[in-house]
């Protein structure tokens, strides 16, 4: 097992998927493509059916199951990587943990270091995927889509009794859950399923972040600056004042476990013009929105103090909170523990300060939490994952397609 999720997570690192949020299209990048193509191919070659890539690059198919009566569950994740302004070429390479700082790059002089990151200290004498430190590892997904298709290979392989399972992997996740939205969800009808996105050993999700994006123009009153007295109207000075409106104590950097937030994230502007990104983050359904009511009344208190200018504000949902959606059937989360608990893993339950495939999954009827790839620090150059845990991750979802067939 270990060598084989090793070498699928290296060849699907191999191909670079990054998503672009500037990209309005799904998916948002070539790389994408590629990734369902290859994963089709190899979906195919295991004897799955109803192998599918639609017009967004959502991959579907099934295993039909050998055991009647069994319940049908699935397995989704991302092919995309996360764009931080870092590479889009991911070099993996294994160390082993002596417990010392980690040179990840001699030509760049890239170090890991053990006071920065004592999240590495658990796995002292462990056997370390890391990238070269110009890139994200992208643990995020793809270590999703190596314990997938492990899992399916062995079960294949030693002709293991199942139900059906659906598989799905979706394009741009990491950009707004893009593809699972688009997921055609007549080829992907398990009566629950699981993301395996991000998370330390573990680690389980079944509630996360309501999630919204709010855009906000400012259009000014431009004027040469020799007479621009009582006329210019600085669109960079109105979106100032309107970003002092919000408190700087609810902001990412300031906020943990389950406070809610406003992040002002991207910010362009000339002398005539001024856009503001920003996300809204909160826990409860009722606080956030709350948070958006905010943002419409900050705009209009800023367009009263500037009547010559123009303001406008965009807000969407992005997406919802798993935990909005479980009902009395709880079987996902039961049958979660159930294996976790067979495989010797102690639960760590966590409310995510993010969102999976799983919310978009989720919101649309199947109720799907997430587990652990084992890997930490995403979205960050100091991004790894110990195989250790990686191993265990995949023997989670051996256990979990077990005991769905029982």
């Amino acid at each position: 097992m270990q060598q084989q999720l090793i070498e699928r997570f290296f060849r699907y690192l191999a191909i670079s998927s990054q998503s672009n949020a500037a990209i309005t299209t799904v998916p948002s990048s070539d790389g994408q493509w590629k990734m369902a193509k290859l994963l089709a191919d190899e979906l195919t070659e295991l004897g799955l059916e109803q192998v599918n890539i639609d017009q967004y690059a959502n991959v579907t198919a099934v295993l039909k199951g050998s055991v009647p009566n069994a319940t049908p569950i699935g397995f989704c994740a991302h092919m995309d990587t996360v764009d931080v302004a870092l590479s889009p070429i991911i070099s993996p390479q294994i160390k082993t943990f002596a417990g010392n700082d980690l040179l990840l790059n001699q030509e760049k002089n890239i170090w890991l270091k053990v006071a920065e990151h004592p999240e590495i200290l658990p796995y002292l004498n462990q056997e370390i995927i890391f990238s070269d430190g110009t890139s994200v590892l992208g643990a995020d997904n793809k270590a999703a889509i190596a314990n997938i298709m492990t899992a399916l290979a062995i079960i294949k392989q030693h002709n293991l009794p199942t139900g059906d399972i659906y598989i799905a992997f979706v394009p741009d996740e990491e950009i707004g859950l893009r593809g699972a939205k688009l997921l055609d969800l007549h080829k992907f009808k398990p009566d629950f399923a699981y993301t395996i996105d991000c998370c330390e050993l573990g680690e389980v999700v079944y509630e996360n972040f309501n999630a919204a994006a709010a855009t906000i123009t400012i259009h000014g009153v431009s004027a040469h600056p020799m007479s621009a007295k009582g006329v210019l109207v600085n669109p960079i000075l109105v979106a100032q004042d309107l970003i002092a409106l919000f408190d700087r104590n609810q902001t990412p950097e300031c906020t943990e476990q389950k406070e809610g937030y406003w992040w002002f994230n991207s910010f362009e502007a000339n002398q005539s013009q001024a856009i503001l990104g920003m996300s809204i983050r909160d826990f409860d359904k009722a606080s956030f929105e709350a948070r958006k009511v905010f943002i419409e009344k900050a705009v209009n208190e800023i367009q009263q103090r500037y009547p010559t200018a123009k303001l406008t504000c965009e807000i969407s949902d992005t997406y919802g909170n798993i935990a909005n959606t479980l009902t009395e059937d709880r079987r996902s989360i039961d049958l979660l523990f159930n294996a976790m608990e067979q495989i010797n893993v102690t639960p760590k339950v966590i409310p995510m300060r993010g969102g999976t495939d799983g919310a978009a999954l989720s919101v649309n009827g199947i109720t799907t939490p997430n587990y652990f790839t084992g890997a930490h620090n995403f979205h960050s150059k100091f991004e790894f994952l110990p195989i250790p845990s990686f191993v265990k991750s995949c023997k989670l979802t051996l256990k979990l397609i077990e005991l769905a067939a029982k």
